[in-house]
């Protein structure tokens, strides 16, 4: 097991929760903590014993603030390209995982925080967050693919304008502008997150991981070649235990048992 210095994670229920845990600079990612949390979504991918993974912050003031500045600060091109490499893989290492990742977004959200949430594939948010690409005010750009994915998640027009004015905006108009699916008082964050989460760790886990690459994938090409992969994984579906349970159950009026095969 890896030796976590800047994550807390634990699994309950077949869920993991992988909380970003450097409070006292509100979860700033500095290249260690990039290391863990590719590490992290790395092993949790093929983990046996879990099927959702939630990700949030510690604390109630950030989820994560961005990357760290102190660390950034003294980088040349080459230092940071690299660093920048280095957090594209490690949100990747999100973005790739075969199983759903939900993030509990409990306040700041900027930059790099930003960027790390728009790798999962679900966004809950408190009521409180603040979320921003304020790059642009420290005479860079967002670099940890967050050009790419704040793009494909509201258009280019209001990525363009979120990216060059660097502004900060609250949780309503980022659910407004379709990066969250849900806005939720602070207090109930956690719960929320993790009832979304019991409701998706109770289906079969072939399905869940099939489908998220009929979307990741689908969404990168164009819609024909996207349809046939769709009905390609379609048929590989009848190939398991859990759809014949599945359809069984419906027709029995019962709750689908699944073994996840």
């Amino acid at each position: 097991m890896y030796n976590y210095q800047n994550l807390l994670v634990s699994i309950e229920a077949k869920i993991a929760t992988v909380t970003v845990n450097r409070p006292k600079v509100l979860n700033a990612l500095n290249k260690d903590t990039l290391l863990e949390i590719k590490a992290a979504f790395t092993t949790l991918a093929t983990d046996p014993s879990v099927k959702v993974i939630i990700l949030t912050g510690s604390g109630e003031k950030a989820f994560v603030a961005g990357a760290d500045i102190a660390f950034m600060q003294p980088l040349n091109a080459i230092e940071g390209y690299e660093f920048g490499r280095l957090g594209q893989e490690a949100f990747m290492a999100i973005e790739a995982c075969p199983k759903p990742v939900i993030a509990a977004i409990n306040g700041f959200a900027l930059g790099g925080g930003q960027e790390i949430c728009m790798a999962c594939d679900l966004r809950i948010a408190a009521d409180n967050a603040k979320f921003g690409q304020p790059e642009i005010n420290l005479g860079i750009i967002p670099g940890f693919a967050g050009t790419q994915r704040l793009t494909r998640l509201v258009g280019k027009t209001a990525a363009k304008y979120i990216i060059y004015t660097g502004e900060m905006f609250g949780a309503e108009e980022a659910y407004r502008l379709g990066l969250l699916n849900k806005v939720v008082p602070l207090a109930n964050l956690m719960a929320e997150a993790n009832a979304v989460a019991q409701k998706i760790a109770g289906k079969g886990a072939v399905s869940l991981k099939i489908a998220k690459s009929a979307i990741d994938i689908g969404i990168e090409t164009d819609f024909n070649t996207g349809s046939i992969h769709e009905a390609e994984l379609f048929g590989l579906c009848f190939a398991t235990a859990d759809q014949k349970e599945g359809m069984q159950a419906f027709l029995e009026k019962r709750k689908a048992e699944f073994i996840d095969r």
